[in-house]
């Protein structure tokens, strides 16, 4: 189970793996793989993540510019930051990350860790979940299933629409589990507005095509709704 975002979300997902052990409802066995930074780079895990997960070619919505220079407003990043931030989305390359994922990544764990040769998930949340859709459109027969957890559709012009008319009447067989949060479109914040109902424009082009695709609503906000979104993928996708 590859877990994007591990520098973050380690604390808020590894502990979910006793829902193995839940007898009102156990989920498969798996192995998870928190996939972040280290060295230096941890350092700097928030922006680098914006050119690892971001697909290539991804329009910078403009609520994604004003929700980043409200944090310089608010004193939450510097300016330098914010351009630093910013930079990284100019030259984003979620494809080299994703074969990185599986040509690089997954044999290694594999020869060290003996794991199953099928059945391996993925999750990512935010701009991870939008570079969850972006593995599940173009990413092939790898991942048995995908978690996208409030995907970072930021805007109506993004790649992953783009994707989807491409494929045309064709769905991969990949079990692909889309969550948002109500408190992300019933909230003010603009690019979190915009998120889910892009979100929810892509699952209305999708469901009417695909038994394998699920969804749900939780009663989160961004930051809170990850773990809700985890363990609601592994309910959905992972039980045993």
């Amino acid at each position: 189970m590859y877990v994007l975002d591990g520098n973050w979300a380690v604390g808020l997902t590894a502990p979910l793996i006793v829902t193995q052990l839940d007898p009102m409802q156990p989920i498969q066995p798996y192995v998870q793989v928190s996939v972040g930074y280290a060295g230096e780079e941890a350092e700097h895990w928030e922006r680098l993540r914006n050119r690892d997960l971001v697909p290539p070619g991804e329009p910078i919505a403009k609520e994604f510019i004003d929700a980043v220079e409200m944090g310089v407003q608010a004193g939450s990043m510097t300016r330098e930051q914010a351009e630093a931030y910013l930079a990284e989305l100019s030259d984003s390359r979620g494809d080299v990350f994703l074969n990185f994922l599986t040509a690089d990544l997954h044999p290694r764990i594999e020869r060290d860790y003996g794991t199953a040769p099928s059945g391996h998930g993925l999750f990512g949340y935010s701009y991870g979940g939008l570079f969850g859709l972006y593995a599940w459109l173009t990413g092939g027969t790898f991942f048995e299933s995908i978690g996208a957890g409030s995907p970072g559709i930021v805007s109506a012009d993004s790649q992953v629409f783009a994707h989807l008319r491409a494929m045309g009447d064709s769905r991969p067989a990949t079990k692909l589990h889309v969550t948002f949060n109500d408190r992300e479109i019933l909230g003010d914040v603009p690019v979190y507005q915009n998120l889910t109902k892009n979100a929810a424009t892509f699952l209305h082009r999708l469901t009417s095509h695909s038994g394998s695709v699920t969804s749900a609503v939780l009663h989160e906000t961004h930051v809170t709704g990850l773990q809700a979104s985890f363990l609601s993928y592994l309910r959905t996708c992972r039980a045993r």
